[in-house]
């Protein structure tokens, strides 16, 4: 894999596609070797992982066992997906005007990302 960007991001949009509060995250993006996918890695600054309190620790954990679909009309799929019962950790939101977003809970403690370019 190939490094394609890293940054820090935080604000009210990554608030709400998280669902807590003064989020801070450290993201590298990396391409994989047919140049076809890509694999973000996430790292948790703020909140910090605390034993005691399940509901922040089972988000801020997640960046070990993350994945991620591209989808050209995510807005369709984020709806189907809502209608058929699908939970999401935080709520949809928008990238500036590069991404729509969404982080969906599965088991084993994975969370899948579902992500539409919007350029």
């Amino acid at each position: 894999m190939t490094l394609e960007g890293e940054m820090s991001v935080e604000g009210p949009w990554v608030d709400r596609v998280n669902g807590l509060e003064s989020v801070q995250v450290d993201i590298v993006m990396m391409r994989t070797p047919d140049g076809h996918g890509r694999l973000e890695l996430t790292k948790f600054r703020n909140p910090k992982l605390v034993e005691i309190e399940p509901a922040i620790a089972r988000r801020t954990r997640w960046a070990s066992g993350a994945s991620c679909l591209q989808s050209k009309a995510s807005t369709t799929l984020f709806a189907r997906l809502r209608a058929n019962g699908a939970e999401l950790v935080g709520e949809v939101a928008q990238y500036e005007d590069k991404y729509r977003l969404c982080y969906m809970p599965r088991p084993c403690g994975i969370i899948v990302a579902l992500a539409e370019e919007l350029f």
